[in-house]
């Protein structure tokens, strides 16, 4: 059963976030109410009401945020963290400075839930791996860029 936890994200939340090592799953409406997800991975928090998430400026998922606005983003990681995060997205650079095909998009939260179980425990996110060395340095820049405008916005 679901537990809301308010607008603030929990500290064990941030911390997960601020690692960059956890994966997000991104859910958002088309315009003929078609759903979507996306896993992202660049996000990181601005403070404890929103996030800062780098997409891909052709991904349907970038797509269906700007019109829609609405977003949910589902996180599971280590140490039972299980949240969804119900936000109002809004575009705040574009292009990144770090990749011209990648815009930052900030998640105002209107709510979290916890979607801890009272059955099961979760353990650990979805593992993942970088496929290049590129991919490994682009990553890396992109979070750099959300930690700083964490910092400035």
């Amino acid at each position: 059963m679901a537990k809301h936890v308010g607008v603030k994200l929990p500290e064990d939340l941030i911390e997960v976030l601020k690692k960059g090592e956890v994966l997000g799953i991104l859910a958002t409406f088309s315009e003929k109410g078609l759903p979507h997800t996306t896993p992202i991975q660049c996000i990181y928090p601005k403070g404890l009401e929103s996030l800062l998430v780098s997409i891909h400026k052709d991904h349907t998922g970038y797509h269906n945020m700007v019109w829609q606005k609405k977003v949910m983003i589902c996180f599971m990681g280590e140490n039972n963290v299980a949240y969804s995060v119900l936000g109002r997205a809004g575009v705040v650079r574009a292009p990144s400075v770090v990749h011209p095909l990648m815009n930052v998009v900030r998640v105002d939260i209107i709510d979290i839930k916890s979607d801890r179980s009272v059955l099961t425990r979760v353990e650990s996110g979805v593992k993942w791996s970088y496929t290049s060395w590129e991919a490994e340095e682009l990553t890396k820049a992109l979070m750099e860029e959300l930690k700083e405008l964490a910092q400035s916005l």
